[in-house]
């Protein structure tokens, strides 16, 4: 106990991570121990949990694009917040905001899985919207302006402004997870300087022995549950000699296990926050540099 007192914040809470990785693998060998089953599969009533869920939230988008004025998330703030936020989105910052969408002024529970709902805003300035779609929709290069997080990258077909692609996400915090993923994209232009688009990950699947000669997909749903679902939400504004780029994610994951929330639970719980402050960051860089070499 002295010794971790003496290492300061955090180093205490390296070590708290640790022995939440410790006790997840030993939690896992006790289950099998047992002979119980391992991880949940994902359940139907968890499946209809979070499409209620994405149903809501897809709602509440459609309304705010029909409107047209406060398309940011930032919009929404008091006058004072709102002005320092654009500062910091001026000054090169993420802006990221959690959100939760309610049913009736309550809360969605959502048995057996956890819903994690962010959305982020950045300013790319010197920019055109042509230059960001430019990079969002070139899919067979997602692999080099979004590495290391998305590891293989493939435009599957398209059609006008619907897209169908392929991403293997690989993703590292202790243990290593590897995704196959497909999803599906629709983009709009909605007026001169603004676009958005709506995309949902349409397949799933969690790699056991990633880039080993026995790698193989799990089923999905019948995995770790690091992600069972992906819905996401990305508007576009050309406007202050730049462009605001906002992307909202809405996924679902298993939930933690019983007894470890307290030491696990702010780990989990950061990870969509990261991944998504990633994308929008590593956005800005690809357009910038795409840019640049034209």
């Amino acid at each position: 106990m002295r010794q971790v007192k003496a290492t300061g914040a955090k180093n205490s809470n390296l070590i708290l991570f640790l022995l939440a990785g410790m006790a997840l693998r030993l939690g896992a060998t006790d289950v099998a121990r047992a002979g119980e089953p391992a991880p949940p599969k994902l359940k139907a009533e968890t499946q209809e949990a979070f499409q209620r869920y994405v149903k809501l939230t897809e709602a509440r988008n459609e309304d705010e694009l029909k409107r047209g004025t406060s398309l940011l998330w930032v919009d929404g703030l008091p006058m004072e917040q709102r002005t320092e936020a654009y500062a910091a989105l001026k000054r090169g910052e993420v802006r990221m905001q959690k959100l939760e969408t309610l049913e009736h002024g309550k809360a969605i529970q959502c048995p057996g899985g956890m819903i994690h709902h962010w959305t982020g805003v950045i300013f790319i300035p010197a920019e055109k919207l042509d230059a960001v779609l430019g990079v969002l929709e070139d899919y067979d290069k997602h692999s080099v302006y979004y590495a290391p997080d998305v590891e293989r990258s493939k435009l599957e077909s398209r059609e006008g402004d619907h897209f169908r692609f392929f991403l293997r996400f690989r993703r590292h915090k202790v243990i290593t997870v590897v995704l196959n993923t497909e999803h599906e994209v629709q983009y709009f232009r909605d007026a001169l300087g603004r676009a958005h688009s709506r995309s949902s990950a349409v397949r799933i699947s969690e790699v056991e022995n990633a880039g080993k000669s026995d790698e193989r997909e799990k089923t999905p749903g019948d995995d770790g549950g690091f992600m069972w679902r992906m819905e996401t939400w990305w508007r576009m504004e050309e406007r202050d000699g730049g462009v605001y780029v906002q992307s909202e994610v809405a996924s679902l994951t298993r939930d933690i296990p019983t007894g470890l929330g307290w030491m696990i639970g702010p780990f989990v719980n950061g990870i969509p926050k990261e991944s998504l402050t990633f994308t929008l960051e590593a956005t800005r860089r690809a357009v910038e540099a795409k840019v640049a070499r034209h």
